[in-house]
């Protein structure tokens, strides 16, 4: 979700204005997946370099993701859809992390959409969590090394028991994944645009899964075997 900075700039903002309308954006994308029938959506909300940012900056961002589940609380339970969260949680502020936890036990049986968001995460920091994880339980022998392959990788990763993303979109006309995923999107189709984030709504949704929707998903195949 990137071009929130950018945003405020073109509008003589302040940054944290850009993140505010920002949130909206998320509110928008969220009841029209719901609408379309979505049934997985996950947002990079704040990676693990964002803590490099201003203080202030951090501060606001955290305030708002506070008050973002709370105030969305009812309207996921109302709409059947499940809160989740992958990354670093541990390391987000007390009263966040709290908040946070409460809000995805409270959603827990929602079966309508999942609500993922990443939050203090990095690709590279999963990977590096998944393959100490396997370590430590052939260490443990909970494990052979020979399981270890393709198929159980997976379940080492934060995002255990989702489905690899079939797309991505990437606002602000920004070209990288910027350590998004990095196992999950082997076969992602990415779909860039030059919408900033605060700008980018229902429309511009449905713009991306249509274009989503012209390509031929082939996985190594040919085309006359996918025939």
């Amino acid at each position: 979700m990137d071009g929130n900075g950018r945003w405020a700039k073109k509008k003589s903002l302040n940054r944290i204005n850009g993140h505010i309308k920002g949130v909206d954006s998320v509110r928008t994308v969220v009841t029209a997946c719901r609408e379309i029938g979505i049934r997985h959506l996950t947002l990079y909300a704040f990676s693990k370099e964002n803590w490099k940012r201003p203080k202030v900056e951090i501060k606001a961002l955290m305030d708002l993701l506070y008050r973002y589940l709370i105030e969305e609380l009812e309207e996921m339970l109302e709409n059947d859809v499940r809160l989740n969260a992958i990354g670093e949680l541990e390391g987000l502020p007390r009263s966040v992390h709290k908040k946070l936890v409460e809000t995805m036990d409270r959603t827990r049986q929602c079966q309508g959409m999942t609500l993922t968001l990443a939050l203090s995460y990095g690709g590279r920091a999963e990977i590096i969590h998944a393959v100490t994880s396997i370590i430590a339980d052939i260490e443990n022998k909970t494990i052979a090394r020979e399981q270890i392959n393709i198929e159980s990788f997976p379940s080492y990763l934060w995002t255990r028991g989702l489905p690899d993303p079939d797309l991505l979109i990437r606002t602000s006309g920004e070209y990288r994944i910027s350590n998004f995923l990095l196992w999950q999107m082997a076969y992602t189709e990415i779909y860039v645009t030059e919408t900033l984030w605060p700008d980018f709504g229902k429309k511009e949704l449905l713009e991306a899964i249509l274009d989503y929707q012209s390509r031929e998903r082939r996985f190594g195949l040919t085309s006359e075997q996918l025939a």
